[in-house]
């Protein structure tokens, strides 16, 4: 058995019904449910007898050690995270207890465990600790792309307790032994995506004929990586990553946010076009910038290319377009977890804001 923690949020439902679809081996997905976790990702697959849940929180250490102790896996996932920049200004201490404390609850729990193992279980144990390219920090437009080696330079409350938590990783390996490995991807999209996050945000808004906002100028630059492309890395890494070693995860999509704002609306245009024949960029909105807005993100995935063979499939092109026919075609779940949290959590961000 594996264990997948956050495997209600986005990366982590894909990666267990990806996994599931290929696997015959167990998965305990663990989450506490917050307001991004959704079981109804899963659905498909909850009444597989390998699937298995447990609603616990990664900073319960004795509901944590139950689990090793039950279950026995051999390999733990760690997806769980807070994960929303906006959100980590807002209120970041939710993003140090989930990041940080429940990252070392794992590791602990992990090692406990670990210690007890014997010949090949030992041996084959595995800890893939999940994080994010914004550890690195922000890149002017002429700088070469994060490797592996780029200093940690994090900006926002949200990276900042990714970096502590990619340190506590290496250190647990670095002290005990602990066989661990750490992957830093870039944005992901796809679906199952919570619509707080730039493209489901604007699908959402798009449709519901609402302002479509975008920070400052537009002009800041992520690199996307289709969530499927994702979930095929960890798998690899998971079978023949390196020990102790980080895998940087890419799409090679650099697109500077009003680009993807403007391929959104292009692809809406021609796949659900508006009543009144106007394209959808008529609702774009520029709204004031969020404090501390990072620049540019950029991924050299050469590492992960050379020693594990993996290379993205979907284009930006061809990934964005998979994941608007999919909200497009269940527009029913968005419609469901657009709760009155969520509404209210929107209000407060963008309030003052232009929108």
């Amino acid at each position: 058995m594996i264990f997948v923690t956050g495997g209600a949020g986005f990366i982590g439902s894909n990666f267990i019904l990806n996994w599931m679809k290929n696997n015959d081996e167990s998965i305990l997905n663990i989450d506490k449910l917050t307001y991004a976790g959704n079981l109804s990702s899963l659905q498909t697959v909850e009444k597989n007898k390998n699937y298995h849940f447990s609603q616990t929180d990664i900073t319960d250490h004795d509901g944590i050690a139950q689990l090793f102790e039950t279950f026995k896996p051999r390999a733990v996932l760690n997806f769980a995270a807070e994960s929303h920049v906006d959100r980590s200004i807002h209120g970041p201490s939710d993003f140090i207890q989930t990041n940080i404390v429940g990252t070392f609850t794992l590791l602990d729990c992990a090692k406990r465990y670990w210690v007890t193992l014997e010949g090949e279980a030992k041996i084959n144990f595995r800890f893939v600790h999940v994080s994010t390219d914004e550890v690195y920090g922000s890149l002017e437009l002429e700088d070469p792309a994060f490797n592996e080696k780029t200093p940690y330079a994090p900006n926002s409350p949200y990276s900042a307790s990714k970096a502590a938590s990619d340190h506590l990783v290496r250190a647990y390996y670095h002290t005990y032994g602990l066989p661990v490995i750490t992957t830093n991807c870039s944005n992901n999209y796809g679906p199952f995506q919570f619509p707080e996050k730039l493209i489901p945000l604007v699908i959402h808004n798009a449709l519901m004929e609402k302002p479509l906002p975008i920070y400052g100028d537009g002009a800041n630059v992520r690199d996307w990586l289709y969530v499927g492309d994702h979930c095929d890395a960890i798998v690899a890494i998971l079978l023949d990553g390196r020990l102790g070693e980080t895998y940087n995860i890419g799409g090679e999509n650099e697109k500077r946010n009003i680009q993807v704002v403007d391929a959104i609306c292009e692809h809406l245009d021609t796949l659900r076009p508006r009543a009144n024949g106007k394209s959808y960029k008529e609702l774009k909105t520029f709204v004031k910038d969020r404090p501390g807005h990072d620049k540019r993100y950029a991924i050299d995935a050469t590492k992960i290319k050379k020693e594990l063979d993996w290379q993205p499939k979907e284009t930006f092109n061809s990934g964005l377009k998979r994941t608007i026919e999919w909200y497009l075609e269940n527009f029913l779940w968005v419609d469901n977890i657009v709760s009155g949290e969520y509404k209210t959590w929107v209000v407060k961000n963008y309030k003052d804001k232009s929108i």
